[in-house]
């Protein structure tokens, strides 16, 4: 463990041997799993591993800024790249920005921050593992798109008749509840959260450029993005079951908004925010904004 956590360079990103020894037993496990591997093997598997990636990996599974900064400066190219191979209109660089967040990790209640660095076990490079995963999830939304097939004409045969519409006469005020919850936990984020959204969301500015107004790394953007909205969910649920709402309720609210957000416009619920601090900015550069 301690060869292999040098010939890693590990310590470079303050992994500890105990650390990185954990990873190695996990990456052993599951190359032999279910088998009785005999020491020589299981050292010549530890030992064709990408040590070097699995080291940093498990510097960004830790919350590691300084491995976060290289992991995203190094490996962002590539899985753009990547996801403008699968989808040449950029559809896929949405699948790209969303594995950020699964990769930083959120903490439920009372539980640990799961991060989906935990299932690399170095057997390919962080950037082919990246490319993988990318491609699944790309895969995966197409399955699920292709389970909605187009319904035939009101007059063809195959036609049926519509089913009389469920009036659930709950729905209005769980939907009105859910935007005012969400509009209140808005206006409880902390400042520099508030100018996060308004940059990135509502003003629609790059990781890199909402970063350049916060005085973070792209990388801090993206984790604290990522914390922000699930904070933003936990807020609005608690505020939900507070009013009475069931969980099965609560659940199908925050479905129901995501389908239709109506008036739910985080440009009206963060005003301009990011605008004037940009404004700000520039007239200190002494630039005029066009």
């Amino acid at each position: 463990m301690r060869r292999l956590h040098r010939q890693a360079d590990a310590a470079r990103w303050h992994v500890s041997a105990e650390r990185f020894g954990d990873a190695l037993q996990r990456s052993a496990a599951r190359a032999f799993a279910g088998g009785n591997a005999t020491t020589a093997e299981i050292d010549r598997h530890l030992s064709s591993l990408h040590l070097a990636d699995l080291a940093l990996a498990c510097a960004c599974e830790d919350g590691h800024d300084p491995a976060w900064e290289h992991f995203v400066r190094e490996m962002r190219p590539a899985l753009y790249r990547a996801a403008d191979a699968l989808d040449s209109s950029g559809g896929a660089r949405e699948l790209a920005d969303a594995i950020y967040a699964d990769l930083f990790g959120l903490k439920t209640a009372g539980a640990e921050r799961h991060s989906l660095f935990r299932y690399f076990h170095g057997r390919s490079t962080l950037a082919t593992w990246l490319r993988a995963v990318l491609a699944q999830r790309h895969v995966d939304r197409l399955r699920a798109g292709s389970r909605h097939d187009p319904l035939p004409d009101d007059d063809a045969p195959a036609a049926m008749a519509a089913a009389p519409a469920r009036i659930d006469p709950d729905r209005a005020r769980l939907l009105a509840s859910v935007r005012g919850a969400l509009a209140a936990a808005l206006d409880a984020l902390a400042p520099r959260d508030r100018l996060r959204l308004s940059a990135y969301y509502a003003q629609e500015l790059t990781l890199a450029q909402t970063g350049r107004l916060t005085g973070e790394h792209e990388a801090t953007v993206s984790r604290q993005l990522a914390k922000t909205r699930a904070a933003l969910r936990s807020a609005v649920e608690t505020r939900l079951a507070a009013a009475g709402f069931s969980s099965a309720q609560i659940a199908q609210g925050l479905t129901d908004i995501l389908d239709d957000a109506g008036p739910l416009d985080l440009r009206v619920l963060l005003p301009d925010e990011a605008e004037r601090k940009k404004s700000g900015q520039d007239r200190s550069e002494g630039r005029t904004r066009p």
